[in-house]
């Protein structure tokens, strides 16, 4: 029932957004263009994360439209201006398609996701909703291009709780010559694990910590 609510809600939301073009200079701001989200707008319950819960309320399942803004601009060479990430992981790796760690966290009106066009050129940001996707695409054509990489995953325990870290790295190619320009440490994430664990899977994480 929450999966089919999070669609709808994520319609309302991408159609907010869908086919803003972003000057240069100009700032995006999600909850700008989406507004908050009510009842009187057409939005219903869904899954919220909020201050380390799973919890139930009017417009659940938006922050995954800013998880996917926030991959793409991570594919541009825009720059992000503020973004957050949940202090927990909620749920495993069954079904994630993006690294863990890699979305932005947002909660009506004060953790926004925004970035900046520090590019001369304007870009336009397509979001669309299919019957078992979220998808997105910019139609600006640029220089370089960027490739996020994962590194340094790992579970560990502290103080009898179940931790998560990792780094989100890009390195960037000229898309003209194929030559590496450049990589960059994005994220350094550790968040506390709120599901079970298989127990091999801890154990072989663990072996991986120095001195373990």
């Amino acid at each position: 029932m929450l999966q089919e609510n999070k669609i709808v809600n994520l319609t309302l939301a991408a159609k907010r957004i869908d086919g803003i073009i972003i000057q240069p200079k100009e700032i995006f701001s999600f909850w700008g263009l989406v507004g908050r989200a009510t009842r009187k707008k057409g939005y219903i319950d869904g899954m919220q994360l909020s201050r380390g819960e799973v919890k139930t309320g009017v417009g659940g399942g938006i922050c995954q439209l800013a998880n996917l803004l926030y991959w793409m601009v991570l594919h541009t060479p825009m720059t992000v201006v503020e973004r957050h990430h949940h202090s927990f992981d909620p749920f495993p790796d069954e079904g994630r398609v993006l690294p863990f760690g890699s979305g932005a966290s947002v909660f009506y009106n004060y953790v926004d996701f925004r970035f900046k066009n520090t590019t001369e050129y304007a870009f336009q940001i397509r979001v669309w909703v299919t019957d078992r996707h979220l998808k997105g695409a910019s139609n600006e054509e640029i220089t370089n291009s960027y490739h996020i990489e994962e590194r340094a995953h790992q579970f560990y325990k502290k103080d009898g709780k179940t931790f998560r870290q990792n780094e989100i790295w890009r390195w960037t190619v000229d898309k003209r010559t194929g030559d590496y320009v450049h990589e960059e440490l994005l994220i350094k994430n550790n968040s506390e694990v709120k599901y079970e664990l298989i127990d091999r899977q801890l154990a072989s994480d663990l072996q991986k910590r120095p001195g373990g």
